[in-house]
């Protein structure tokens, strides 16, 4: 048995959901997080020769509270630390339904209101996902550097102003929604198609972030949460489609159909009616109601798209952002021909985040291939691909620009 694979499985499976657990059972985000880096040291130095625990979660959390304890009497900051779980009444927090709760209660504190909108989705990528900080970055397009301090100055302000580890109550849910569902979708997002690494996808984040938001829908059945609901089944039913055998990406267009999973899009459609039924109608709705007509369509060239192009405008109009506006340009390419995508790519190029975003340049790629512009294609092509930090999207703007080469030959 590979031992270091299986830890190395099992906490990309549980750091978050254990992470979450320790954050409240220390009161202290740092320190959880040493806990928890030691409870996994100590998994892998025993786990080899005992084998994993029947409950591995249970066991890191037990594990990790007992570091986090003896952290503190190292430290001798016992009376700074009142407020702790006592050392010898452990299992008091450890029920189930008390870890079962953690990863909500510890989204909702990332997305306290006390915290500026920028620090809390920055932070809850970085805590509750355990994202390096070059991938919340690349996510929010945003440098590492700005996110750092972002993340040390969210953990500071959640200190310093004692905000509570918990699920608000009723009345204060709405207005606390619009950023954790910002939140849940960037890391549906970055598990649906990693920012960087050899794999493209990555099941456990989107996992993670599909069962958070029908939690979420749970406790606040409102439109846009059934929204993200339905956008996220009806991405992931195409999950298995977007990549061929050896790993390698497939572009919408390309993708065998019949490879998509039905029963997630039947998921996905619930969702939307549910969410339609809800005014009113919402970005992550609009976004959900796009990619049902992908999977509506027999093929691409029997995609609606002048459909797709009223709903991206309709989102534009809510939510204008280059990163629409890019999308909208792709569909209006696919109804209207490459020129005309170009032509609004064009606009584009003042925003400064946009021009360093490799899903851009290789945008402006594909559609200078289809003009049959093939130096402006290469150009763009290889511009995208010195962005890139994903490898299987690497290797598909390598295939992308070795068939350009021997075209011209």
């Amino acid at each position: 048995m590979n031992h270091a694979a299986t830890i190395e499985r099992l906490y990309r499976q549980h750091s978050p959901r254990v992470l979450a657990t320790l954050i409240r059972l220390l009161g202290d985000f740092e320190l959880a997080e040493e806990a928890l880096q030691e409870a996994f040291m100590a998994a892998v130095q025993q786990w080899p020769e005992q084998g994993v625990p029947e409950h591995p979660a249970a066991w890191l959390i037990r594990t990790g509270q007992r570091r986090g304890i003896d952290q503190i009497r190292r430290r001798q900051t016992s009376r700074q630390h009142a407020h702790l779980v006592a050392p010898d009444e452990p299992a008091a927090s450890l029920d189930e339904r008390s870890i079962q709760h953690d990863p909500l209660r510890l989204l909702f504190t990332c997305c306290h209101p006390g915290l500026a909108l920028d620090e809390r989705v920055a932070l809850t990528l970085r805590e509750m996902c355990g994202l390096t900080t070059e991938q919340v970055a690349r996510a929010l397009l945003q440098r590492p550097a700005t996110l750092a301090q972002r993340i040390v100055r969210a953990k500071r302000r959640i200190r310093d102003a004692g905000i509570p580890y918990e699920v608000p109550d009723a009345r204060e849910l709405p207005g606390r929604l619009p950023a954790v569902l910002r939140v849940i979708y960037l890391v549906f997002n970055e598990g649906y198609s990693r920012s960087a690494g050899g794999a493209l996808v990555d099941v456990s984040l989107s996992v993670e972030a599909m069962e958070l938001a029908q939690a979420l829908a749970r406790l606040l059945p409102e439109g846009e949460v059934y929204g993200l609901l339905a956008l996220m089944w009806l991405h992931d039913a195409r999950r298995v489609a977007r990549q061929g055998p050896d790993g390698e990406l497939v572009p919408l267009e390309e993708q065998d159909r019949d490879r998509w999973d039905r029963r997630r899009s039947r998921e996905g459609m619930v969702h939307l009616r549910q969410a339609l039924a809800l005014t009113p109608t919402g970005p992550y709705t609009l976004q959900a109601s796009i990619a049902a007509e992908h999977v509506r369509a027999s093929s691409a060239q029997a995609t609606d798209w002048g459909r797709i192009v009223m709903l991206y405008e309709a989102l534009h109009r809510q939510q204008p952002s280059p990163v629409i506006a890019l999308n909208r340009a792709a569909a209006v390419a696919m109804r209207d021909g490459p020129e005309a995508g170009l032509r609004l790519l064009e606009a584009l190029e003042a925003h400064k985040a946009i021009v360093n975003y490799h899903l851009f340049h290789a945008a402006r790629a594909d559609l200078h291939r289809r003009a049959g512009h093939p130096r402006e294609a290469r150009l763009a092509y290889e511009r995208a691909l010195a962005l890139t930090a994903q490898e299987p999207e690497r290797r598909f703007l390598q295939r992308r620009l070795a068939e350009l080469a021997s075209a011209s030959r």
